[in-house]
C-alpha cells in the first residue's frame, strides 16, 4: 500500500496510509481555511473527534501533516492552534506561489493535450457565468481549479504537491478578499481569458508571465485587505484606557 507523500518548500512529511486518513485530512484542512477556527485559536481535539467521528491518533497525524503545510502550529505538551499570519509571511507564500506558477505556465505549454486545454476553457466559461451571477463561492471554487489544472498539466508532481500545500495556507485569505473588493473581480476575469488565451496558443512564456502577475496582484488585493481588516479590529476593540 502506498503511502501519501505531502510536500512543503520539497520536504516530504509521510502519513498514515489508509483512505480514511486521506479523507480526515482533507476535512480537516478545508473545515480551518473556511475560516471554522479562527487565526490564533487553539484546536479543539475533542471536539474535532467528535465532529469527525474519529480517535484522536488519526486526528494527531493530521494534524502534523498540516504543521507541515504551514496551517497550523504544534505546540509542545499543548496541543495546536491555527497559525497566524502576518502581512510578510503572506507575501512570502504569494512570491513562491506565483513561481510556481509561471514555471507551471511554461511547462503546461509543452504537456498539455487537447482535451486538457478544451476542459480549462469549460471551466472558464463556467467560471465567467458564475462571475456574471455574482456566484462568488462557485466563482472562486473554479478559479482555484483552472489554476490548479495548469499546475497539474505541467505534469510534475512536486510542483503540483507544493503548489497545492501553499495555496492552501492563503486559500480563505483569498476568498475573503474577493468578497470585500469585488471589483478586483473584473480585472481577475480579464486576467483570466488572457491566461486561457495564451493557454490555447501553447505560449509557454507568456503564459507563465501572465500568471506570475496575476497572482502578484492577488497579493497585492489579500494584503490590502488584511491592514483593513486590522485597522477594524482596532477600532472595534474597546478602550481598555482607565477613565480620568
Amino acid at each position: 500500500m502506498n503511502n501519501l507523500m505531502r510536500t512543503r518548500s520539497f520536504e516530504v512529511v509521510e502519513s498514515q496510509p489508509t483512505s480514511l486518513h486521506d479523507d480526515l485530512l482533507s476535512q480537516l484542512r478545508n473545515y480551518i481555511v473556511a475560516g471554522d477556527l479562527a487565526p490564533g485559536a487553539r484546536i479543539p481535539e475533542r471536539e474535532l473527534c467528535e465532529k469527525f467521528e474519529v480517535s484522536r491518533t488519526p486526528l494527531r497525524e493530521a494534524l502534523k501533516v498540516l504543521a507541515a503545510e504551514g496551517l497550523i502550529e504544534l505546540l509542545a505538551n499543548r496541543g495546536a492552534r491555527v497559525r497566524v499570519f502576518s502581512e510578510g509571511d503572506i507575501r512570502n507564500l504569494f512570491e513562491v506561489i506565483a513561481g510556481l506558477d509561471f514555471v507551471a505556465g511554461r511547462l503546461a505549454c509543452e504537456r498539455i493535450t487537447d482535451e486538457g486545454i478544451a476542459n480549462i476553457e469549460r471551466l472558464h466559461l463556467d467560471m465567467y457565468t458564475c462571475y456574471m451571477r455574482r456566484e462568488l463561492a462557485d466563482y472562486f471554487r473554479l478559479n482555484q481549479q483552472i489554476h490548479q489544472e495548469i499546475v497539474d498539466a505541467a505534469g510534475n508532481p512536486v510542483l503540483s504537491a507544493n503548489y497545492a500545500s501553499a495555496n492552501a495556507v492563503v486559500r480563505r485569505l483569498r476568498f475573503a478578499a474577493n468578497l470585500v473588493h469585488r471589483d478586483r473581480l473584473s480585472d481577475a476575469m480579464r486576467e483570466h481569458e488572457d491566461i486561457v488565451d495564451a493557454l490555447r496558443r501553447r505560449a509557454g512564456q507568456e503564459l507563465g508571465l501572465k500568471m506570475y502577475e496575476h497572482m502578484q496582484r492577488k497579493c497585492d488585493a489579500v494584503c490590502e485587505y488584511m491592514r483593513e481588516q486590522a485597522q477594524a479590529d482596532s477600532k472595534a476593540a474597546p478602550d481598555l484606557q482607565p477613565a480620568d
